[in-house]
């Protein structure tokens, strides 16, 4: 038997939507992770790129479990002598809310050339509007457990 590789041809890509109300932001980052990557398809070739559009609403309205909420806080650098910044959760939730899947779901991905072409199929809307109608996203009900407690 001999080994199936997609070539760039063959792949056809779909829209789906996904709404993050009260879904667990790091259960909810693999799944788009793994549809942006192809991987749920029986064609799947880990160089080429087989994933599928990912339209992400309702952001501002993703949960954490436990304490994350009050601990968890998000760094970068300038790339300047004492140029690292740190931000809180819970500001980066009011100021940006698609900045937390995006970096949720960035992490996921190949820390490559392969993994900033895949990422760029994420988009990420606070409300429940989005500018991608035209392509008629198809309703995706991820497969995340809720969480116990919270």
């Amino acid at each position: 038997m001999k080994t199936y590789s997609a070539k760039p041809s063959e792949i056809t890509r779909d829209w789906w939507l996904v709404d993050a109300t009260d879904k667990p932001l790091g259960r909810l980052a693999s799944e788009i992770a793994q549809l942006i990557r192809g991987k749920h398809k029986p064609i799947f070739t880990p160089h080429i790129d087989t994933g599928d559009y990912v339209v992400v609403v309702n952001a501002e309205k993703i949960r954490l479990t436990g304490n994350k909420a009050e601990q968890k806080t998000y760094f970068s650098h300038s790339g300047y002598l004492g140029g690292g910044k740190e931000k809180k959760y819970k500001k980066v939730l009011s100021e940006r809310p698609e900045e937390i899947i995006e970096r949720a779901v960035k992490g996921m991905v190949p820390h490559n050339k392969l993994g900033r072409q895949v990422i760029q199929k994420l988009k990420v809307y606070a409300g429940s509007d989005h500018p991608h109608v035209a392509q008629a996203p198809k309703e995706r009900a991820l497969k995340t457990k809720e969480a116990n407690g919270s």
